[in-house]
């Protein structure tokens, strides 16, 4: 998980029963209010509270019997040594309140049945008993300057309810008040469940091996940098670090999504949380627990959750005025037609009454951070990082993907594409050449060598080795002066034939780089390289052109070299771009467009940063997790079509989310002003619509976007 820590006057505490945006509200207005608490931050998919406290008039005691008085339960995290005392307040848990206030009907139910003319004191005496832990939530909240709560209109309602002879019905009322808060609080906990599953990646101890060879079982985040750790075949791995014995597959799906299995053999990085498949591995760590690859992500993703979109914040904004105007309207259609036209007071009250509880904004509060919040862990655990509700919507609105060309629409790997003997079989000349590129670490060099090792030909001895800078190599491989690179710089005794001529001019043409080999001065060979698209690459761009996004490619390598890898792609390039040069094309773009911008995080920072989102394609770099706005963990494009759809489908969800809750609302409104539904309806409408938002919004967590992406295949 991530790091705790904070400093000396920063407390974090982590909430119980916080389970809508009402509550956040609450917390928050009351908390603001309390001598010397500044910086107060409430996060609800962490179900935590960061508040500040110099030394001084508030402490974390008062903090947590401020949470007790307001219905919820807190425990200090950071500090727990100056909280020791965590005992929930009297009635707090909603179990005991629902108990209590079954109990309270039951009893008197028992008392009117031989007594019927006690039935309205008995029912009146229920809904009494059983309104006490809501009223005193909302006589503190009310008294810390929260005064429109949902439990301060729960309180009116029901009081006016027994003052105008309703007891049964308000005994009744509060039973689903009550009811509906645990049915709230259990989607709200489910709803979080993807955090939760990304925190149960990571193994709770791990397996060290002592001075003397014997092993240990120590908790994970017990452990040092520089330690070694065993991890047996079907383990998880519980750190981040590089493998010092062993060679196994291991599953890297936690991280990346992919499920197939990576090999991976000494000197390999491997992440904490992927299992390891074949056989025992021992890993030397080099990152704390707490800041592991699983540990970073969870940090980013609650970090993400907090963050508010821009529809949320409008919502916010707009919940602040809508609860005046709903006890205004509530006012007016108790009072006014009895007032001015005569009608029955007893009647209309009700009504008023009835529209106080329909009025409680928890569902339209609660329709987008749960959305958001389900999508962003979803996305996580399939390999997309996506840093919050802002980029979301961004993203779900972007009509314009522009890609970076080296790492990423090619695997960043030059490999060779054509292998050309001028010799007509008189020479091995493939193995002359690996014989000579064996001796460079060199990117071409080494794909020389890989494509030799890859056709099986012979092994050959190169000494005398010589890196000509720029050029090329030089060696002698049996009795030959051999030369390996530009064609520029050949030592040809003569001029090199026509076919030759003709071959290394088509090669140019397409884009590629061109070594030649020679013996002795003579031409015998061609090798052309070039950083191929990746496979998945021409998918990619087809599926984000049916989701209606245009694609354009930005590249500095020559015209030629980029039209050569647009083109069996189809899209749009544009080459010889320097970085200042891409970041001044997507700055202007962004003017007219919503721009994705994809690039490998580190060199593209510019262009990624000019664009209204920026995406990082690797394998979970440092850089590229900090520095963009999203990250393809996969270090796979056609993750991207993916994150598109998954946007796409968050907002939609947030769309339907705003219609449930205040159709719900609209429709009861309509119905009780008309006298055909009451209080019990008018309950029903506020905790049935938060339930039906946050049940709507948890698809987003078993979606994980590859099955609503087409026209990407299924991996």
């Amino acid at each position: 998980m991530a790091d705790i820590s904070s400093p000396d006057n920063r407390f974090r505490f982590k909430i119980e029963g916080m389970d809508c945006g009402g509550c956040v509200a609450t917390i928050r207005t009351a908390l603001e209010g309390m001598p010397g608490a500044t910086d107060v931050e409430v996060s609800l998919p962490r179900q935590e509270l960061l508040v500040t406290l110099p030394d001084g008039d508030t402490t974390a005691a008062d903090i947590r019997r401020v949470m007790g008085r307001l219905g919820f339960g807190a425990e200090c995290l950071s500090h727990p040594e100056k909280d020791r005392s965590r005992r929930k307040g009297w009635l707090q848990g909603k179990p005991a309140q629902l108990a209590l206030a079954a109990g309270a009907i039951v009893a008197a139910h028992a008392v009117s049945f031989p007594f019927p003319n006690a039935e309205r004191l008995a029912f009146s005496i229920a809904a009494l008993v059983t309104l006490i832990p809501i009223a005193l939530r909302a006589i503190a909240a009310a008294r810390m300057g929260a005064i429109f709560t949902i439990q301060m209109l729960m309180t009116i309602a029901a009081l006016g309810a027994i003052i105008i002879g309703e007891p049964t019905e308000a005994a009744f009322v509060v039973f689903l008040f009550i009811l509906g808060e645990m049915l709230e609080g259990r989607a709200a906990r489910q709803a979080q469940s993807g955090i939760k599953a990304l925190a149960e990646m990571l193994p709770r101890h791990a397996l060290v091996q002592d001075a003397s060879g014997n092993l240990n079982q120590i908790a994970t985040e017990d452990l040092k940098i520089g330690q070694q750790i065993i991890v047996r075949a079907g383990d998880r791995i519980a750190a981040d670090g590089v493998i010092a014995s062993g060679s196994s597959a291991v599953d890297e799906s936690t991280i990346t999504g992919e499920s197939i299995p990576v090999e991976k053999s000494p000197g390999d990085r491997v992440n904490a949380g992927t299992i390891n498949h074949d056989a025992t591995l021992r890993i030397s760590v080099d990152r704390d627990s707490a800041d592991n690859t699983i540990s970073r992500i969870i940090a980013l993703v609650e970090e993400a959750q907090a963050a508010k979109a821009p529809t949320e914040r409008f919502i916010d904004r707009f919940s602040r005025i809508y609860m005046p105007i709903v006890i205004a309207v509530s006012a007016l259609v108790a009072i006014t037609p009895p007032l001015f036209l005569g009608l029955a007071w007893d009647d209309w009250i009700y009504r008023g009454l009835a529209l106080l509880l329909i009025g409680c904004p928890c569902a339209l509060v609660i329709s987008v951070p749960a959305a958001i919040a389900a999508s962003l862990a979803a996305s996580a655990r399939h390999g997309m990082l996506i840093k919050g509700g802002a980029v979301l919507e961004s993203l779900a609105h972007s009509n314009r993907v522009v890609f970076d060309k080296t790492g990423t629409l090619t695997s960043g790997k030059p490999v060779v594409t054509d292998f050309i003997d001028l010799s007509a079989g008189s020479y091995d000349t493939l193995a002359i050449a690996a014989a000579v590129e064996r001796e460079s670490s060199h990117p071409l060099a080494m794909a020389v060598v890989a494509h030799a090792d890859q056709q099986g030909v012979n092994r050959l001895d190169a000494r005398e080795v010589t890196i000509l800078p720029g050029q090329g190599m030089r060696a002698v491989v049996g009795v030959m002066q051999i030369y390996v690179g530009a064609p520029d710089h050949a030592p040809l005794q003569d001029k090199a034939d026509a076919d030759a001529e003709t071959q290394m001019s088509r090669l140019k043409a397409e884009g590629k780089t061109l070594s030649v080999i020679c013996a002795d001065g003579m031409m015998i060979g061609l090798i052309a390289l070039r950083d191929e698209a990746r496979p998945e690459a021409a998918k990619a761009v087809q599926a984000l052109k049916a989701q209606g996004m245009s694609s354009l490619m930005l590249t500095g390598d020559n015209e030629g070299t980029a039209r050569a890898l647009a083109t069996p792609l189809g899209m749009a390039f544009q080459a010889g771009m320097l970085p200042q040069d891409k970041a001044g094309i997507v700055a202007a773009m962004a003017q007219s467009d919503i721009v994705t911008m994809v690039g490998d995080g580190v060199n593209d920072a510019p262009a990624l940063a000019a664009a209204q989102v920026g995406i990082a394609i690797g394998s979970g770099t440092d850089v590229a997790m900090e520095a963009a706005d999203a990250v393809l963990m996969s270090n796979r494009i056609s993750d991207l079509p993916r994150m598109i759809a998954k946007a796409r489908a968050t907002m939609r969800v947030i769309r339907q989310n705003v219609a449930i809750a205040l159709g719900l609302k609209l429709v009861f409104l309509i119905t009780t002003i008309a006298g055909l539904t009451g209080l019990w309806p008018a309950i029903m409408a506020d905790t049935g619509a938060t339930v039906l938002v946050t049940l709507n919004s948890m698809r987003l967590l078993r979606d994980s976007g590859r099955d609503i992406a087409a026209p990407m295949e299924t991996r």
